[in-house]
């Protein structure tokens, strides 16, 4: 049971972390002033994904050296993707590197996933499953991998927003591990999860640090590593995880389909997700972000609840949720035509 003190440890490392990054004086204090994406209205110091993948790094040491994990192909795969986004986000903090250069990267951690044999070969759904060629598997898996990476970052626009979804997300994928018997796969995900909630610690509104570009697109890139091992390793199909984390899937897709239609080019900086849109109708930081917050616990109780379930009763869980996004999306738009 000593593996288990990887858990505090990342969660104190992140704290401690977060702490002194946000302190005037360090190395990593880079601040985040404010700009056509951000909300905030005073600047912010944005190394908080710095402390966040630390206190990750230094718990998944801890319980390897352990023996809890195993410093399998997977994981060193999976945590030397997580390093290279990291170490590039944060110089993208200091020096705002190029999209292009970015994507490169990008491309590079999700070639990582490939190289530790993350390709799935069947798609499945609820009640069924589409076999998948292998060209169409590859190109699939890496634009999956791609997308949550960029959408994590996207989504990072609001006190406590992405690391209540880090803390939630992997904490109902931890579960989920648990029920399957792979104590492996759950102590990963918790240790995430710990290390976010001492982000959150400093993040919740109002917020003393940023995440920044060094955490959330290695957030999300452990998002698709993680459920694509749980969908290979039978522990619950990818549908689940994306209703886990739809909170953000969905914002951030409608929102580039949006923009995408009427002619935005979907790089540039912008305040036009849904939860920036709450924020410009007058509602709080803390109040928006209390909502989402139950938002992530219904999205994540419901696909737990829903994994072992008949089919017709996943897809009525699928199709529930698919109503509400829909509903809260309209809801937005006609406050907006009222205002």
């Amino acid at each position: 049971m000593s593996e288990w003190m990887a858990l505090p440890v990342a969660f104190a490392v992140a704290v401690v972390l977060c702490w002194r990054f946000s302190s005037p004086g360090s190395l990593f204090h880079v601040l985040d002033h404010p700009g056509e994406r951000s909300l905030h209205q005073q600047a912010t110091p944005r190394s908080g994904g710095v402390a966040l993948v630390l206190g990750l790094l230094a718990g998944w040491g801890l319980a390897t050296s352990l023996g809890g994990m195993k410093a399998d192909e997977l994981s060193v795969w999976m945590m030397s993707g997580v390093v290279v986004l990291a170490i590039v986000g944060a110089v993208d903090d200091r020096l705002d590197l190029s999209p292009l250069l970015r994507l490169v990267v990008q491309l590079l951690a999700a070639f990582f996933l490939l190289a530790a044999g993350l390709i799935p070969d069947r798609l499945q759904l609820p009640g069924t499953a589409l076999m998948l060629p292998c060209y169409l598997a590859l190109g699939l898996t890496v634009l999956y991998v791609l997308w949550l990476t960029n959408l994590y970052n996207f989504m990072d626009g609001m006190d406590g927003f992405a690391g209540g979804m880090a803390v939630t997300g992997f904490g109902f994928m931890a579960w989920l591990g648990w029920q399957a018997g792979d104590g492996g796969f759950m102590l990963m995900s918790l240790m995430i999860a710990a290390a976010a909630g001492g982000f959150l610690v400093f993040n919740f509104p109002p917020a003393r640090i940023f995440m920044g570009d060094a955490g959330a697109p290695a957030l999300g890139y452990l998002a698709a590593a993680l459920s694509l091992q749980a969908d290979r390793d039978g522990l619950f199909p990818l549908w689940v995880a994306v209703l886990i984390f739809s909170p953000f899937i969905v914002d951030a897709s409608y929102t580039l389909m949006r923009r995408l239609l009427a002619g935005r080019k979907p790089w540039q900086a912008h305040r036009e997700h849904v939860y920036q849109r709450l924020v410009q109708l007058g509602w709080s930081h803390r109040r928006t972000v209390l909502w989402a917050y139950l938002l992530m616990l219904g999205t994540g109780v419901s696909a737990v609840m829903a994994l072992n379930r008949d089919p017709a009763v996943q897809w009525a869980v699928v199709a529930g949720w698919s109503s509400i996004y829909v509903a809260i999306i309209v809801w937005v738009g006609l406050r907006e035509q009222r205002d």
